[in-house]
């Protein structure tokens, strides 16, 4: 129990830490919204000459334009959050300190993130998501069960975007720079996840493929499940999908991080 307060402590801070830098929340509000035009006359256009492309109507495209830039930040899918902070505190050596807390490196750490996701979702993705609900027809349920089903998918992405992202940053202990790996997580995000494009645009077996892969669950899917592509049980289906990739993930990183522990104590870290 004493644990749990304590993770839950670290979240509030992370989420009270992102809450102060008020000028780079309007700052990233602002970039996300003009982005989002960009993204969506591109999408106008496209979408005038492909009717129904990938399955979605024109207003269905636009809205999972918009959702994309409202999860951007929250779900890290161009980086950010704790990556970078991770990979400094393995290089600098003070990772030894967090190894020394009564508490798990990784559960330190997702719920860091998770209180940065919190914060993102709420202060930068509501503001785009209204901007363009002015402008642009956007397929936006009514039902508030599809919302509700939404923002599990959004923990879900998050979590799982979390795990690949640690999954990354851990290398630093092995490379001590994780700049190349950054730029490479950022890159498989920007284009398995959906961001650009709906993955659903993609032909063929290359398609069902993409859609396999757990990028496919931090964006694509939250994005699908607020479009209503899923309908009853299809809807656990995509949470069964999710979690299944972020349980994966997960036990990945912990079995890395065992690994990457054991280097530490021989090194005499």
């Amino acid at each position: 129990m004493r644990l749990r307060g304590v993770y839950f402590a670290v979240a509030a801070g992370s989420f009270r830490r992102y809450a102060t830098y008020r000028v780079a929340t309007a700052a990233g509000v602002f970039t996300n919204t003009v982005f989002g035009f960009v993204l969506a006359y591109t999408f106008t256009a496209l979408w005038s000459e492909r009717p129904h492309l990938g399955g979605y109507t024109e207003s269905q495209a636009l809205t999972f334009v918009w959702t994309g830039q409202a999860m951007l930040a929250a779900a890290a899918l161009i980086g950010g959050g704790f990556q970078e902070e991770l990979q400094e505190r393995i290089r600098t050596g003070d990772v030894a300190i967090d190894l020394y807390r009564p508490a798990d490196l990784q559960l330190w750490w997702l719920s860091a993130d998770l209180g940065r996701a919190l914060f993102q979702l709420l202060g930068r993705g509501i503001a785009p998501i209204a901007v363009a609900a002015l402008c642009f027809r956007l397929a936006l349920p009514a039902s508030p069960s599809t919302w509700a089903a939404f923002l599990v998918a959004v923990a879900l992405g998050v979590v799982t975007g979390f795990a690949l992202r640690y999954l990354f940053a851990l290398s630093a202990f092995w490379l001590l720079d994780g700049t190349g790996l950054n730029m490479l997580s950022t890159l498989l995000s920007m284009f398995f996840s959906g961001m650009l494009l709906p993955l659903t645009v993609f032909p063929g077996s290359f398609g069902e493929v993409v859609r396999l892969l757990p990028w496919a669950a931090t964006m694509q899917v939250p994005a699908d499940v607020l479009l209503g592509q899923y309908e009853g049980a299809g809807v656990l289906s995509a949470f069964a999908f999710q979690a299944a990739w972020a349980a994966v993930l997960l036990a990945a990183g912990r079995a890395l991080q065992s690994l990457a522990t054991r280097k530490v104590v021989v090194q005499g870290g």
